[in-house]
């Protein structure tokens, strides 16, 4: 792919990284990436993705803008109150670049539909807020070959790995959503907004670093972060070989959806 004149000046700081170069950031402009949630999560990472030049930029999701979002969700504005939450996406992502292909499926993603919605898609990002949402994608990923991004947050804390076939997946080290109620929701404990754009910041260099096919990225290894303290810490973890849904022998052959109950970061955190 070549590069306009424009292309050329708006992805310069991009083009002068030795790592990115014209030939990194033509991947990112050929690059498709699905984001299934676009809210906390979600609205950084279509950010930043959107401003690096990735070429089609898929949002799912089936919710409304709320007011309680704003105060995290930075995609939305207060006049998008009651507007579908892709759409008010997809507003802003034009206007950061015109250039990007925005697909739109509002949505709820489940069972019978995340196999068809990722499966045209180079990276996939989890910015969901449930249990059973953060599963269902592990899983359609792993059984689609497909890599993710997942990430969770709740209070001061956040979590985040990425998943690339061949390697440790999510139930490799979560390996069932905990019971109903067991873990406090956002709106029970609360999220500082600012949390919500570290982490989803991490997560668009992620996508970024695997289309373009440099660095180490997050994989067999999860990094967890507390932002009151302001301390970071990694953990190494294995595939494990007798997952349900990528060890030797998976009992997990066929997409389904789990009991729905909203996260925290002990089990695998909110978006």
């Amino acid at each position: 792919m070549e590069l306009n004149e424009a292309q050329v000046e708006r992805y310069s700081r991009h083009i002068i990284l030795g790592d990115v170069g014209v030939e990194g950031q033509a991947k990112i402009l050929a690059g498709k990436v699905l984001i299934i949630g676009t809210g906390g999560l979600g609205a950084p990472v279509a950010l930043y993705l959107a401003a690096a030049g990735v070429g089609t930029i898929g949002l799912a999701d089936g919710d409304v803008v709320d007011l309680s979002n704003l105060q995290r969700q930075v995609i939305h504005f207060t006049p998008d109150v009651g507007r579908a939450k892709v759409l008010s996406a997809k507003e802003k992502i034009a206007a950061i670049n015109p250039d990007v292909n925005v697909i739109t499926y509002q949505t709820r993603v489940d069972a019978s539909n995340i196999a068809g919605i990722i499966k045209d898609y180079d990276f996939v990002v989890d910015g969901t807020d449930n249990f059973a949402a953060k599963f269902l994608i592990n899983d359609a990923c792993v059984l689609g070959g497909k890599p993710f991004s997942h990430g969770g947050i709740l209070r001061f804390d956040g979590q985040t790995l990425t998943y690339v076939p061949g390697h440790a997946c999510y139930r490799c080290i979560f390996k069932a959503p905990p019971p109903p109620g067991a873990v406090p929701t956002c709106s029970q404990a609360g999220i500082l907004g600012a949390v919500a754009g570290m982490l989803g910041t991490i997560q668009a260099a992620e996508v970024l670093r695997y289309l373009i096919g440099r660095g180490k990225l997050l994989v067999d290894r999860i990094l967890i972060f507390n932002a009151l303290d302001m301390k970071f810490r990694e953990v190494g973890f294995k595939r494990d070989p007798h997952c349900p849904v990528c060890g030797d022998q998976p009992s997990i052959k066929a997409l389904s959806d789990e009991r729905s109950a909203v996260c925290g970061t002990k089990f695998g955190g909110c978006g």
